[in-house]
């Protein structure tokens, strides 16, 4: 194979605030030959997730920032076109972190193989991948889930939120979830079962339409917003409640420094235990979640939503949308290769 072409979205200025377009570039690399031990794999679906906006910001955290000039990275699904290893042969599908490029070249164990049967291959990038897994790790090793306890899960409508509330649900867990627009909200009570939807932007008063979903109060809270919600979430906590901190998207583009909770002594006074998480230090889960949720996914037990940008050059647009609110689901980019196989 030669004369392989790719399209890559680079870094083209670190953001600040809201991320926009001109923050981004798309550039047309020669793809070079593999090496011994070495893959080619054309993506077919990449992923756009919020904590990829904390990476466009010069600091240290747990994972290096984007380099300037250079292609972003984040999760892929595509397909080996061409094989130096006998670790992975062309034609199987795998999961890798070279996202935000059409065509990838790497040591076959950087990639994954994944299982086409178990459900849609874009599903590793969301239900069946990372965001899935997250959800789980939050509930139950995080939280400390018990049978039929109260939930409340923000942005659940999203990628990591839909699937909280159906294992908790599952699990036989009142559930309550909040979500941005009326849509998305009629999702949850229709498809995902939730006992209640919050539409946050329409409510009124947060904490007062908290406080009628939970009249008994929440012993579990799976944070994915931060702010308002967090605090909503405290006042109405149970003594001895659970708060899994998995991302506070409300602040990622701030430009000055958030305050915290103005309530956090109901921490001390209810006994409450919060705690933040990474998933990727949790990888020894995949295993128990995906004999756990894989089956719901196959039998169409567990339901998702997906928002789709098309082609390489729109992967940017895509990172605007996780912040506007103008999608359901996981966000996800379908790739239209141009590469020659």
């Amino acid at each position: 194979m030669s004369n392989l072409t790719s399209k890559e979205v680079r870094l083209k200025s670190r953001p600040t605030g809201l991320p926009q377009e001109s923050d981004f570039e798309v550039a047309a690399v020669e793809v070079a030959p593999p090496d011994d031990g070495e893959v080619v794999v054309r993506n077919l679906w990449m992923s756009v997730d919020p904590y990829m906006r904390g990476r466009m910001t010069d600091r240290k955290s747990y994972v290096p920032p984007f380099q300037i000039g250079k292609p972003l990275e984040g999760g892929a699904v595509g397909q080996v076109v061409e094989s130096r290893s006998p670790m992975l042969a062309v034609g199987q599908f795998v999961i890798s972190m070279f996202g935000w490029r059409e065509v990838a070249v790497g040591k076959a164990g950087a990639f994954q193989k994944i299982d086409p049967s178990l459900g849609p291959i874009e599903a590793y990038l969301g239900v069946l991948g990372m965001p899935g897994l997250t959800a789980y790790t939050g509930l139950v090793r995080i939280a400390l889930l018990k049978d039929g306890e109260a939930v409340f899960v923000s942005a659940a409508a999203g990628a990591v939120g839909s699937v909280a509330c159906q294992i908790a649900k599952a699990r036989g867990c009142y559930v309550a979830g909040s979500a941005g627009s009326d849509e998305n909200c009629r999702w949850l009570k229709e498809a995902a079962g939730v006992d209640q939807a919050i539409n946050y932007k329409t409510c009124g008063n947060l904490d007062r339409a908290v406080g009628d979903a939970f009249p008994k109060g929440i012993d579990v809270y799976f944070d994915n917003v931060g702010g308002t919600h967090l605090e909503a979430a405290l006042s109405h906590m149970s003594p001895l409640g659970r708060i899994a901190l998995c991302g506070m998207i409300e602040q990622y583009n701030n430009t000055a420094q958030s305050p915290g909770p103005s309530n956090l002594a109901q921490a001390v006074i209810k006994s409450l235990r919060l705690e933040g998480f990474i998933v990727s230090n949790h990888f020894d889960l995949m295993p128990r979640f995906l004999s756990e949720v894989a089956p719901s996914v196959k039998a169409g037990k567990l339901k998702w939503q997906v928002t789709v940008e098309e082609g390489i050059e729109n992967a940017p647009k895509a990172m605007l949308r996780l912040f506007v609110g103008n999608k359901a689901g996981k966000m996800l980019v379908r790739l239209k290769s141009n590469a020659d196989a």
